[in-house]
């Protein structure tokens, strides 16, 4: 496929929800209001409302402009920008950071639909706190169940980039980012109207600048980061379907607010319920799934209608969520083998399904039976999620711009962020005093305090 025939999101709105749906996943609704609940509260937020504004939308215009500009994969459009460099490593390291991710993401996405299962054979009533623990530590251990709960997700995402790019990751993200828009605000309305609402409301939004120091600083710059999907080669891929026409800057504030909306949203739902019943969001990985249907049982124990169709809700969402991001991580892999070894769309999203699969069932399995296999005291599961989260996402932002910043034509620059020059250069010039000073001395923060040396 020549650049000429590469094809395009069919509308503008459809380029936006993809990237959107992109960025929005388990992270947004699990780990921000967990971040949020540790540092602060509203001054988390403000904090992190400053670090997208001044961090994550220049890198992210800085991957659009990439993939836009090359028509090209994360994997390949380093090798059509500067050919015969090193940069054509960079391409790799964003293809083989997204297919890790999606390895081990999966595992935790296939939790999701068990628990929507449970939610909706009204599996949590009358359970204890033990016993929600005892239920899921047995059902993460399970040899079986998460596997087989793998194999749809898996699926799932298999479907619909075989699909394409038009009839696959656009229309499906035209229907689920604005389902999962209308179960976000059904939720929040549902956990506002507890008792005791306001408490949780009130701790969301008013700041406590006394816990912000140099960890909540550094939170929220991670948060930012790893929430926007920067580094991991998706949105550069998805930039590569954006046609002439459409306005990165306008694109990318469009992606930050949209996935700043699902995350505050989160909040809103997450900090009322918990506080209601006299626990606080802060709970780490066990919330989602051992925490909240503990207190979704609690908040609602004068309504169990209430709260079957409040917890089923949530978990459908937390689905729809993490599919919205596999279906971006495996476009990254499958798009690479599309083009540079020309295999028909379907072969590549085969291959990467296959070897994906493999990955995932390693992943899951060392939470279980191969537990006692470990690298460095960690499972292979918590090595990809070490390894992707805290090294190479990090470290492929670091270089991409740098790549802008410093290497790429400038001219070129100019005229893809500005679209040909519609926009003023003095904003063009603040993009670039902020890909070339702040953002890399950002991301060098968030990998210094990555590897823990802060």
């Amino acid at each position: 496929m020549n650049n000429m025939e590469r094809v395009h999101f069919g509308s503008k709105i459809g380029a936006v929800l993809a990237a959107a749906g992109s960025a929005v996943g388990l992270g947004n609704i699990w780990r921000f209001p967990y971040e949020t609940g540790a540092h602060g509260g509203a001054a988390f937020i403000l904090i992190y409302l400053v670090c997208v504004v001044a961090l994550g939308i220049p890198v992210m215009i800085a991957e659009f402009s990439i993939g836009r500009h090359a028509k090209a994969s994360t994997g390949s459009s380093f090798n059509v920008l500067a050919p015969g460099t090193p940069w054509k490593w960079v391409g790799y390291l964003g293809v083989l950071t997204g297919f890790l991710i999606f390895g081990y993401y999966t595992v935790v996405a296939g939790w999701t639909l068990e628990y929507v299962i449970e939610a909706g054979c009204n599996d949590f009533a009358g359970k204890t706190p033990e016993q929600f623990v005892a239920a899921f530590r047995s059902f993460s251990a399970d040899p079986v169940r998460p596997l087989a709960w793998l194999f749809v997700f898996m699926l799932m995402t298999h479907y619909v980039i075989v699909k394409g790019v038009q009839k696959g990751i656009e229309r499906f993200s035209k229907v689920l980012m604005p389902v999962l828009f209308i179960l976000l605000i059904v939720l929040a309305v549902c956990a506002m109207m507890l008792p005791g609402s306001t408490v949780g409301l009130r701790f969301l939004f008013h700041p406590d600048f006394e816990k912000i120091d140099g960890a909540a600083l550094l939170s929220a710059m991670g948060q930012t980061f790893f929430s926007l999907s920067l580094g991991m080669g998706c949105l550069s891929t998805y930039a590569s379907y954006f046609s002439k026409e459409t306005k990165l800057l306008k694109t990318a504030v469009g992606v930050g607010f949209i996935d700043t909306l699902v995350a505050i949203l989160a909040g809103m739902i997450i900090f009322p319920a918990a506080i209601s019943v006299g626990i606080r969001p802060d709970a780490g990985p066990s919330l989602i799934f051992i925490t909240l249907p503990n207190v979704f049982q609690q908040a609602f124990s004068g309504a169990p209608v209430v709260a079957y169709f409040f917890s089923l809700l949530f978990y459908v969402l937390l689905a729809l969520a993490a599919l919205t991001s596999t279906i971006s991580l495996h476009e990254v892999s499958t798009a690479f083998l599309f083009e540079q070894f020309h295999f028909t769309r379907r072969r590549a999203a085969s291959l990467v399904t296959g070897f994906s699969l493999v990955i995932g069932m390693l992943a899951s399995l060392s939470l279980g039976v191969l537990k006692t296999y470990t690298l460095f005291d960690k499972g292979v599961f918590d090595m990809l999620d070490y390894l992707t989260a805290k090294i190479m996402l990090p470290f492929g932002g670091l270089l991409v711009s740098l790549f802008v910043g410093w290497y790429w034509d400038r001219n070129i620059s100019y005229d893809e962020v500005t679209n040909g020059g519609i926009i003023r250069k003095g904003v063009f010039n603040a993009y670039m005093f902020v890909i070339k000073y702040v953002a890399p001395l950002g991301i060098i923060f968030i990998f210094v305090n990555g590897l823990g040396l802060i």
